[in-house]
C-alpha cells in the first residue's frame, strides 16, 4: 500500500493523508507513546524535584540500533524520529536493507559513543547542555553536515561564532571548509587576519599548515587583501 509519509512520489501525487503503511504507523505510535511517557516522567520528576536516573530517557519502545565507531556499544533509537530529523536517515531507513526487524543497526563510525549519545540527545530534545556542546561541537558539526541535519548545523554554528577566539579559530576554519559553510569560514578568516600574530606564531598553526596547505594560502591571501584595503582607505 502506498504511504502518504514514506512514499517517494512528489507531494501532489501522494496518497491521501489518512493512507499510511504499517511500518510508519508503528513508528508513529511508538513515538507518541514515548512522548506521553516522557511527559509523565517529567511531571513526576518535578513533583519529586529529582532528575531521571537513566542517562538516556528515550530508550523506550525503540526499533533501531545506532552503532558508534571504535567498537563502542550500540544505542537504541526510534526509526520515525530519525527519519523526521534527517533526510539522510529517512532515505537509509526507507531502503530495503532496513525495512525489517528492530535488531537492525545503522553504523556511524565517525562518532564515538559519547558523541553519538550527544547527537541523539539533540535529535530528541532539540538542545544540548553547554558542556556537551563545547566538548563535541566539531564532531557534531561534521555529523550534522553528513546526515543533513540543518538545525543541528545552525546550532553548532552559533556556538562556534559566539566563542570564536585565537585558540580555536583554526579549528573553526577547518570545520567550516569541510562543511562548505561560507558564513563561518569568512568569519573565521576575518578573525584570524585581525589576530594574525596570536594565531600564526602559535604551535597550533605550525601543525595546521602542512595538514591544510590550501587554507594556509587562503589565510595569506585574506591578510594581503586586508592590507590592501587598509591602504586604499587611507587608514
Amino acid at each position: 500500500m502506498d504511504c502518504s509519509i514514506c512514499c517517494s512520489m512528489p507531494l501532489i501525487l501522494r496518497p491521501p493523508r489518512n493512507t499510511i503503511c504499517g511500518a510508519c504507523y508503528e513508528g508513529a505510535k511508538s513515538v507518541i507513546t514515548l512522548m506521553n511517557k516522557l511527559e509523565s516522567d517529567e511531571t513526576a520528576d518535578k513533583a519529586t524535584n529529582s532528575l531521571p536516573s537513566s542517562p538516556n530517557p528515550y530508550q523506550t519502545l525503540t526499533d533501531i540500533q545506532l552503532k558508534p565507531g571504535n567498537d563502542g556499544p550500540s544505542i537504541p533509537a526510534h526509526r520515525a524520529l530519525l527519519a523526521a530529523r534527517s533526510e539522510i536517515f529517512k532515505n537509509m531507513l526507507d531502503s530495503d536493507a532496513y525495512k525489517a526487524p528492530a535488531s537492525d543497526t545503522i553504523m556511524l563510525p565517525e562518532l564515538n559513543h559519547q558523541e553519538l549519545e550527544s547527537l541523539l540527545e539533540f535529535l530528541y530534545s532539540g538542545s544540548l547542555p553547554s558542556e556537551k556542546l563545547e566538548k563535541h561541537v566539531y564532531s557534531l558539526t561534521l555529523a550534522a553536515d553528513k546526515y543533513d541535519i540543518p538545525y543541528l548545523l545552525k546550532f553548532c554554528e552559533r556556538h562556534m561564532l559566539r566563542f570564536l577566539n585565537s585558540s580555536n579559530a583554526l579549528d573553526v576554519l577547518e570545520i567550516s571548509d569541510t562543511c562548505s559553510n561560507k558564513t563561518l569560514k569568512e568569519t573565521a578568516l576575518n578573525f584570524i587576519v585581525k589576530n594574525m600574530e596570536d594565531v600564526v606564531f602559535s604551535t597550533k598553526y605550525e601543525a595546521f599548515v602542512p595538514e591544510n596547505p590550501h587554507l594556509a594560502v587562503q589565510v595569506t591571501r585574506a591578510l594581503l587583501m586586508d592590507v590592501k584595503n587598509t591602504r586604499n582607505s587611507g587608514v
